[in-house]
């Protein structure tokens, strides 16, 4: 769910330390109609997501035989983000390569990191250990940008950090699991960066593509794609939950608990990073959620590939709680910008 309908505010002047993007700073009443389609799409999500895990774990038998349809579904939403980018975004990474590429090192770090950690520290069983730390080797989420933008963050930057770190995804992603997950598991590296090359790379090149050569056409399905994704992202979740249907009764409690943990401190501690490097109130608001966010399909997708249903429930869990945790932070940070802006300036 990349945010085009953002775009135009990256016309606008810099934003200052508190104030946010212009996007950020514009009244939510003047909105797009593709910028309010998306606010409502991210905003109602959870609810889409937390029902179809709902109908899989609930009627786990009238979806059998639906996993090999998941990789095909996410395909889908990488396709669905390739018609969201443009060369403005390109243009942004080259203007603020130290930015963005602290914004992939720390999520390349911090969230890998915690997932080794708190497998660790929670003693999580082999599959659960695996899950969680697959999770946190994943590109950023999906959502990440729209709730930046609803953060009044710095859109550009999450923009570039996010297609970064999903373009490179097939590099990363595969030797992290292997380093951080090899004890808990066996891992096929080389199978899970061809994984990640037809399900994430190819379709995002190809929906690029497909909006360079028809972009008037595709331009006009723009407010849709945020809707498309939370539904297809919805039935990825509901296969996954429906597969692991009797494990989630007894590992439900210990898998919410990681992914709290792993959320919570991933957005911490991105925050903290934009902090400590002086990028200013929006940019570090940014950096949070592209820290704290997770592509939870993709993680799914290889759990359920190359480890087994199990494995796949930290993604599935992870892709409900963090839009929840996200649409909350960014209401709170949201709020304190807008009261910070309304202080009376300091008397001389």
């Amino acid at each position: 769910m990349h945010v085009e309908r953002m775009r135009q505010s990256e016309q606008a002047p810099a934003p200052s330390d508190e104030g946010g993007t212009a996007a950020g700073a514009a009244s939510h009443g003047d909105l797009p109609s593709s910028d309010r389609a998306a606010r409502r799409a991210v905003t109602l999500f959870p609810l889409l997501v937390v029902a179809a895990g709902a109908a899989g774990l609930f009627w786990p038998t009238h979806f059998t035989g639906w996993a090999p349809a998941v990789p095909w579904l996410l395909g889908l939403v990488m396709f669905f983000m390739g018609l969201t980018l443009a060369p403005p975004d390109f243009a942004a990474i080259a203007k603020r390569p130290w930015a963005v590429g602290l914004g992939l090192v720390a999520h390349y770090v911090i969230m890998p990191g915690l997932g080794r950690l708190i497998a660790t520290v929670l003693d999580l069983p082999p599959q659960l250990a695996a899950g969680v730390i697959l999770v946190g080797c994943a590109p950023s989420g999906t959502a990440s940008n729209v709730v930046t933008y609803l953060a009044r963050g710095d859109v550009a930057l999450s923009v570039s950090v996010a297609t970064v770190s999903t373009v490179l995804a097939p590099l990363v992603t595969p030797p992290l699991v292997l380093l951080l997950a090899g004890e808990f598991l066996d891992v096929d590296a080389g199978s899970m960066v061809v994984d990640i090359l037809k399900t994430v790379l190819a379709p995002v090149l190809g929906g690029l593509l497909v909006r360079l050569a028809v972009g008037r056409y595709t331009d006009r399905a723009l407010r849709l794609l945020p809707w498309l994704s939370a539904l297809t992202i919805s039935v990825i979740v509901l296969v996954v939950v429906s597969a692991s249907a009797a494990r989630i009764k007894d590992a439900a409690a210990l898998v919410l608990l990681a992914v709290v943990l792993h959320n919570g401190l991933g957005l911490a501690l991105g925050y903290a990073t934009g902090k400590l490097a002086r990028m200013g109130a929006p940019a570090s608001r940014a950096m949070a959620f592209e820290v704290g966010m997770q592509n939870s399909g993709l993680a799914a997708s290889l759990a359920t590939a190359h480890f087994s249903p199990a494995a796949a429930l930290p993604a599935a869990v992870f892709s409900v709680w963090h839009n929840v945790s996200g649409a909350i932070a960014a209401a709170w940070m949201s709020r304190a910008a807008r009261r910070r802006e309304q202080r009376p300036p300091p008397r001389g």
